[in-house]
């Protein structure tokens, strides 16, 4: 008789023990049936012992052991319990959120046969230039563990220097993990990889696969079947038999952080998962996070530059600021704007305009009596969609039909304040009515389907005026698009978020550089009403060290990240009086005066107070040292699961958070 220690997919910081007559040790890493409750579970054997803490007696009896699979291995449960230590999540909710839908159900559905793929033209590599033969050179698959950072300006080439690195370390028998911020673009990418490599199993891993298709495409990798994965975060805990190289490309998005659930940053699990297995791991980017710059000057990190296009052809864009203070904007363009569209549309070629809202307008007014289309379950404000007549919450999801008049006074002129991508859309094509406008954003493109039909139109010459938000920003190659404009980027420069600086520098600089490059010129306008802040002089130069060196010295004089650890509790709950009493609890607790080192500030709503009718709060602690944090964390943690909370009250933990 043994115990198997199991882990399930629960939010509690504990294994459950049952009985098997017949298990050894060689069964840690399966995955095992076992009762819960009046139900049935999947979960992970962790471990195999010939007693437990319970009386044997009073364990139940686990069900069916699964070999259908080989076990997890062993580095790739390591990697689990760094997450579940580090992030403060449950350790049986780290292994089994790595693991596809399919392989967690108690029955085992059936699956049809895959589709073939079709063989991709196959391209030849092109030449690399001076800066990127070093940049190749200086990551040796063979070399052990070492993290680099490649800081390359837009279209300098940093793709090709990754498909360099994945040809010599398929040479060498290995595996790589090429991860994306965004699931846009893993077509793009996944053709080119494709192209370069068609004899090789190549399979991506994202959550707009179907659930038949993830699944597939994981057991290919964890049996040593792909040897090139391509995915997003999650792909991150993806266990590779072979694994000999980690790139991570846009490594400064947002996207890499998850924000619900285990909240965790695949990058920094990438340089744990990379530091573990003793293989090197690639981060790029043209604009690199804070963090990840500090780490490269400090030698943390190995710094590889790449300053200049890989088209020998092709410039970085001219940079020009519109000062509007004194311009009387039409639906907030201005005439040098329309001007330059104009002249655009003339030498038959593609421009840009960068609009990051989408919807018609942020918002529906009535001037009467001072209604606004707020929604009821968030503290935040309806956008006016006004092609589906909808006012829609981009928080929580809640849709009305649009009113015909005020709910409130009965007014019929209501109006729309403020513009989205939908507003300005109309507006240019109006302007232009010869032109072919298209827009791309969130509503335009809510498929792979969509976003692949939508870039061969524009790289097919189908569209003159892209109007669109982030998601053209990064990682697309558009030969013919030589004008980028750019509305509406003032409000983020004194946001009250500190990190706002740095996201709208890394924002603009990378929309900016889907202008001119090919063999055409590109320009970028900036519409501005502060045309001499320094962040957009730093735009105007492409002088990104210089922009980082003036941010990271302010962080240093404030204290903030990268020069502090941080960690943010969270309490959500119907009314804020229960989410602050919790976080006013939890900050007084006897384990807090024991960690000197650790700061506690005082409880206070969420930026977002009020979402999905859940009112918000947050407690934020800080240390100048991660290990002391660390070393606080799961002692308060623990403390925190004794306060006795009401029954609606929810709570988590964030290390490193991003948003406040």
């Amino acid at each position: 008789m043994a115990v198997l220690r199991v882990a399930l997919d629960l939010p509690l910081h504990r294994l459950f023990d049952y009985v098997a007559v017949a298990a050894s040790t060689a069964d840690i890493g399966l995955r095992v049936r076992v009762p819960f409750g009046r139900s049935e579970k999947i979960g992970v054997i962790v471990d195999v012992v010939e007693t437990s803490d319970w009386p044997l007696e009073q364990l139940k009896a686990a069900g069916e052991i699964l070999r259908d699979l080989a076990p997890l291995p062993a580095d790739f449960l390591r990697l689990c319990e760094f997450a579940s230590a580090y992030y403060q999540a449950a350790f049986g909710e780290v292994v089994l959120q790595a693991l596809p839908v399919g392989l967690k159900r108690t029955v085992s559905p059936v699956r049809r046969a895959a589709r073939a793929v079709r063989r991709a033209e196959v391209i030849a590599p092109p030449d690399l230039t001076t800066a990127q033969a070093v940049a190749v050179e200086a990551v040796d698959p063979a070399g052990g563990f070492s993290a680099h950072l490649l800081h390359g300006v837009t279209g300098s080439g940093k793709t090709e220097v990754y498909l360099r690195l994945v040809e010599r370390t398929l040479a060498a028998g290995k595996q790589v993990l090429l991860l994306v911020p965004e699931i846009n673009l893993t077509p793009q990418l996944e053709g080119r990889v494709r192209a370069r490599f068609p004899d090789e199993g190549i399979v991506s891993l994202h959550s707009e696969l179907a659930e038949a298709a993830r699944e597939r495409n994981w057991r290919a990798a964890f049996a040593g079947e792909a040897s090139i994965v391509l995915g997003t975060r999650l792909a991150i805990f993806t266990p590779m038999p072979n694994l000999g190289l980690i790139v991570i490309d846009e490594e400064h998005d947002s996207s890499f952080k998850q924000q619900d659930g285990m909240r965790y940053s695949a990058r920094d699990v990438g340089v744990f998962r990379a530091r573990q297995l003793g293989i090197p791991i690639l981060l790029g980017s043209a604009t690199p996070s804070l963090e990840s710059w500090a780490n490269a000057q400090s030698g943390r990190y190995g710094l590889i530059n790449l300053r200049e296009r890989a088209n020998p052809l092709a410039t970085l864009p001219a940079v020009h600021m519109l000062d509007t203070r004194r311009m009387v904007l039409k639906e907030g363009v201005s005439d040098p704007l329309i001007a330059a569209i104009k002249l655009r549309l003339e030498r038959g070629e593609q421009s840009l305009i960068f609009l990051n809202r989408r919807g018609y307008a942020p918002v529906l007014a009535c001037m009467a009596c001072g209604w606004v289309s707020r929604c009821t379950r968030c503290a935040a404000n309806m956008v006016l969609h006004l092609a589906d007549r909808r006012l829609r919450c981009h928080h929580c999801g809640l849709e009305h039909r649009v009113p015909k008049a005020c709910p409130t006074c009965g007014n019929q002129d209501i109006l729309p304040f403020g513009r989205g991508t939908q507003r300005l859309e109309g507006w240019i094509q109006e302007q232009f009515p010869e032109a072919r406008v298209l827009r791309v954003d969130r509503d335009s493109v809510k498929s792979r389907k969509q976003w692949e039909v939508m870039l061969d139109r524009i790289h097919g010459g189908e569209a003159d005026i892209l109007v669109g938000t982030q998601m053209l920003a990064k990682g697309h190659d558009f030969p013919k698009l030589t004008l980028v404009g750019v509305l509406g980027a003032d409000s983020a420069l004194f946001a009250a978020d500190w990190r706002a600086p740095e996201r709208l520098f890394a924002q603009l600089m990378q929309v900016a550089g889907r202008a001119g490059r090919a063999e055409l010129k590109g320009e970028v306008l900036i519409q501005t009403q502060y045309p001499d802040h320094p962040l957009y002089g730093a735009l105007v130069a492409h002088d990104y060290p210089g922009f980082a060196v003036s941010l990271l010295k302010e962080r240093e004089q404030a204290g903030f990240p990268p020069y502090a650890f941080q960690a943010m509790l969270r309490a959500e709950a119907p009314d804020m009086a229960d989410s602050i009493a919790f976080l006013k609890t939890a900050a007084i607790l006897p384990v807090v005066p024991e960690h000197e080192n650790v700061m506690i500030y005082d409880p206070v709503p969420m930026k977002l107070s009020r979402l999905a009718n859940l009112e918000r709060g947050q407690l934020l602690a800080e240390s100048h040292s991660r290990p002391a944090l660390q070393a606080f964390l799961p002692r308060w943690r623990e403390a925190i699961e004794r306060i006795k909370a009401p029954s609606k009250l929810r709570w988590h933990i964030e290390v490193d958070p991003l948003e406040f």
